[in-house]
């Protein structure tokens, strides 16, 4: 995975996910090499599990409305979230907004091994003087 400026992680996930199962979607979706911030729904920014997968990685938490992620565009197409937030996938949306104009998904929302999670990775290109 390369990106020039921001790249961030998008998490969906149960109130009973733990940090195992962040963990694993993670993994799933392709690793925190290169990770600027964690990106969660605002009511579910504070769950323990969470914060302890940010400070292990040593990562800010960017806390979203559920309004923000409407008309979202995501590769993911799930009815219920569509539904509940007018956008195909929470973590999806999640990651795109997060990471500011421009971004791109690298890939589609991946599932933690016990269905607990779901996290997706998204991209911004640096401007002029962002580069890192």
């Amino acid at each position: 995975m390369e990106c020039d400026a921001v790249m961030v992680v998008g998490f969906g996930f149960r109130h009973a996910a733990s940090i195992a199962s962040l963990r694993s979607a993670l993994a799933a979706a392709g690793g925190s090499c290169g990770l600027h911030a964690v990106a969660a729904l605002a009511h579910k920014a504070k769950a323990p599990a969470l914060r302890a997968l940010a400070e292990e990685m040593g990562l800010p938490i960017q806390a979203l409305t559920a309004q923000s992620l409407a008309g979202i565009d995501t590769f993911t197409q799930s009815e219920r979230i569509v539904a509940r937030f007018g956008t195909g996938s929470v973590a999806e949306a999640l990651a795109l907004v997060a990471a500011g104009p421009n971004a791109r998904l690298l890939a589609p929302r991946a599932c933690s091994a016990d269905g607990m999670a779901v996290a997706a990775i998204a991209c911004s290109p640096a401007t002029e003087g962002e580069k890192r």
